[in-house]
């Protein structure tokens, strides 16, 4: 186009843009541009996670290595803080308080420490999920990978770290009279199903944790009253005979304590089947379907806004 001036010059005028009047979003589904760092598909962002399966091991291994890397004691302090607690916890509940209630020593000290152990794979699972990404922001901002790929990594180190604890707990379990047998193989879909709770949890409190990085503050308290009330220091159907069936149910069906109860009637020969809930496998699966299922949908949910702002 063209125009006549007053001095009769002639003006060109450039010629309209054909993205003229085009929002962002047309401008940019135009030309085949898209958001960086948006949140894939569900099943695109598993397809990607698993991707990076041998990068989640190895971040994991590291991690358990570096964890002790400074003490003098090394990788025997995996062992030795569980251990350490399960010491004090008899001290206190076994021998002050008595928690050993309608079970013999042979029973209740293998009960402690099997119970200190699971219990402390589930808390560590969490802890360490609250700060994944929060604590890891410089490796979440310079790269780009699946989000998730850090909380399942944590809790894949505390299920190794668990793994190492576990000579231990077998080593008191046959010094107690409690020897290898068939039942001792219901270990491992008992450590399956921890696993994947574990996770599911780590996932949900990764993505409150990034938004609200004070949760990690609050979270030893949350934890210090489950275990308490998840029978790691007692039997809750001994502890709490003579009250309502119903509370004594519902603190059976605690994740925590079906967790801790499979693996001692598992490995404790005289802790029997009475000491379960009905149908506690399945309460078993549920809790690891709920949880993992659940906790991974709501992570991948925020995976665009992890590391902004």
């Amino acid at each position: 186009m063209s125009e006549t001036t007053h001095d009769a010059g002639v003006a060109v005028t450039a010629a309209p843009s054909p993205d003229e009047g085009l929002t962002a979003a047309e401008l940019a589904a135009k030309y085949g541009l898209a958001v960086s760092g948006a949140r894939p598909s569900l099943a695109e962002y598993v397809r990607q996670l698993w991707g990076r399966r041998h990068f989640i091991l190895a971040f994991s291994q590291a991690k358990l290595t570096a964890q002790y890397s400074q003490a003098k004691l090394g990788q025997l302090w995996q062992v030795a803080t569980p251990l350490l607690n399960a010491a004090v916890y008899y001290f206190i509940f076994g021998v002050i308080l008595h928690a050993s209630r309608g079970m013999s020593q042979d029973v209740y000290i293998p009960f402690l420490v099997t119970g200190v152990f699971v219990f402390t794979f589930t808390q560590s699972s969490v802890m360490t999920g609250v700060r994944a990404i929060s604590g890891n922001l410089g490796l979440v901002r310079a790269l780009h990978f699946p989000r998730a790929s850090l909380p399942v990594s944590f809790s894949l180190q505390q299920l190794q770290q668990l793994l190492f604890s576990m000579i231990v707990m077998f080593v008191v379990a046959i010094g107690f009279g409690s020897y290898p047998g068939l039942s001792w193989l219901l270990i491992v879909p008992v450590l399956v199903l921890q696993f994947l709770f574990n996770t599911g949890l780590a996932l949900i409190v990764a993505r409150l944790g990034a938004k609200t990085p004070d949760l990690a503050q609050l979270m030893p308290f949350v934890l210090r009253t489950w275990m308490y009330a998840s029978g790691v220091m007692f039997s809750i159907s001994k502890m709490m005979e003579g009250r309502s069936e119903w509370v004594v149910r519902l603190l059976q069906v605690n994740p925590a304590a079906v967790y801790m109860d499979l693996m001692r009637f598992a490995l404790i020969d005289g802790y029997d089947a009475s000491n379960l809930p009905p149908h506690v496998w399945a309460i078993a699966l549920f809790w690891a379907v709920i949880a993992f299922a659940g906790g991974f949908v709501y992570f991948w949910k925020a995976e665009e806004r992890y590391g902004r702002g």
